[in-house]
């Protein structure tokens, strides 16, 4: 009777602070973009945080989701120290606004790491009560991105098939390409995954990228061949960015005239200007339901 009290008045507060915070909004939903690679050591995380701070100096409601289970670290990256994260929402002890973070450049971080796990035991109530929850978020968010681990384990899988769009990171290295296909397959194969985006990292120029791109597109049409891939970009090598990594500074922040930043900005504005596949799957609470169903 208590712990039902206890869900009881969660709810009801959550409820109440939904009604108090939430104001219409037309347009577009909000974005779920999964980001994720087949190799390690890709420059993913890098990415999705200079990603979010242009898009966010460009005046998007941008969220980001630490959700590398294992090495999550975009905390670090930001030099963020956050107290709470989304296991503190699940145990009712805090709410989803509570514990997110700031970010630079106006971008917000979700960190999860310690929480994700937990939703694949919670009760129905207790999923209710998270669903509650993400509502206050979604009307305040205009692009989310997730930042995946590496490889294709559960976890990589689990947020892709969530997400309503997938960004692939991959690099020249052979194997980058090589894993990257991996991840592909198993997305497509097992789990009829079509649409793939592909951005090429540490490019050192946009021939290479093209060639990097040629060489996947070239082994998933003849193994893959019900599957679409597109280039979003490639980000070319720049020695600023193991600068501003050292730093704890985003490069696009600390060295904004930087190639790498460049393309970031370019990138960012690509974003914004394209239009969104149009699914009533496709904004955040929908993401989160996706989740709670597969667990």
């Amino acid at each position: 009777m208590n712990q039902a009290s206890t869900l009881q008045t969660m709810m009801d507060r959550a409820d109440s602070k939904k009604r108090a915070q939430r104001s219409p909004k037309i347009g577009t939903p909000p974005r779920v973009i999964c980001v994720s690679s087949g190799k390690g050591g890709v420059g993913k995380t890098n990415i999705v945080t200079n990603l979010a701070y242009c898009l966010a100096k460009q005046g998007q409601k941008v969220l980001i989701l630490d959700a590398d289970l294992n090495l999550a670290n975009v905390d670090v990256l930001l030099g963020l120290t956050p107290r709470y994260n989304l296991h503190h929402v699940l145990l009712g002890e805090k709410s989803l606004t509570e514990i997110l973070v700031n970010g630079p450049g106006g971008f917000k971080l979700l960190p999860a790491s310690s929480g994700i796990m937990e939703l694949a035991s919670l009760t129905e109530s207790q999923k209710l009560y998270f669903m509650t929850e993400m509502e206050t978020v979604d009307d305040k968010v205009d692009i989310m991105l997730v930042d995946t681990g590496a490889g294709i384990n559960d976890n990589v899988v689990y947020f892709n098939l969530a997400a309503q769009e997938r960004i692939i990171v991959l690099t020249p290295e052979p194997t980058s390409l090589t894993d990257a296909y991996a991840l592909i397959k198993v997305l497509s194969g097992r789990h009829d995954v079509k649409r793939f985006r592909i951005l090429v990292n540490n490019a050192d120029s946009e021939k290479e990228a093209l060639a990097v791109f040629r060489k996947l597109s070239i082994v998933a049409d003849r193994f893959l061949n019900t599957i679409s891939l597109d280039l979003v970009g490639f980000i070319p090598f720049d020695r600023k960015l193991p600068k501003a990594v050292r730093s704890q500074k985003l490069v696009s922040e600390l060295f904004p005239n930087a190639d790498s930043s460049r393309m970031f900005k370019t990138l960012s504005t690509q974003m914004i200007a394209e239009k969104p596949e149009q699914h009533s799957d496709g904004n955040i609470k929908f993401f989160w339901q996706g989740l709670l169903d597969l667990s």
